[in-house]
């Protein structure tokens, strides 16, 4: 049987459960962002507070992005705190003020979106579903090369 988009129920339930792991992600990394950006202090002030303002900004997009792909597939996304927090692998990240050990929070955190971001990508695949396939794609894409940046700015 196929939902209204032509995908397997089956399939799309298990996408769905991927998309909800990773919009729950997604929603704890938001939260760490907008810490390190309100509570950075340094002489990397400056730079640090634009770059986590803009990667909030950015992830504020996609957790739309996820949770409406999520209602495409006839899901229903994640929507309460605890439910996020039940679900993520991303940790809570309080009272951090140093910038190289926030910047190492943001590049963890990184490697366990991207990581949900391939499963999903997989999945998707086997399903046949270009739409989560294509963003996934267009996900994993942009999420390199912020790592890539993140790491340069470490050495």
């Amino acid at each position: 049987m196929k939902n209204s988009i032509g995908i397997e129920v089956e399939k799309a339930e298990k996408l769905v459960g991927k998309l909800n792991q990773l919009l729950a992600d997604y929603q704890l990394f938001y939260q760490n962002l907008r810490g390190l950006h309100w509570n950075i202090k340094g002489r990397n002030f400056f730079e640090l507070h634009l770059k986590f303002e803009e990667l909030y900004n950015t992830a504020v997009i996609k957790i739309d992005e996820i949770a409406e792909r999520i209602l495409t597939l006839e899901g229903e996304p994640l929507h309460s705190f605890s439910a996020y927090l039940k679900n993520a692998q991303i940790a809570e990240e309080v009272g951090v003020t140093d910038g190289e050990k926030g910047v190492q929070i943001v590049l963890n955190n990184f490697a366990v979106l991207i990581a949900i971001e391939r499963e999903v990508l997989s999945d998707a695949a086997d399903a046949n579903d270009e739409g989560t396939a294509s963003l996934m794609s267009d996900y994993i894409t942009e999420t390199e090369k912020v790592i890539w940046m993140l790491n340069s700015y470490l050495k």
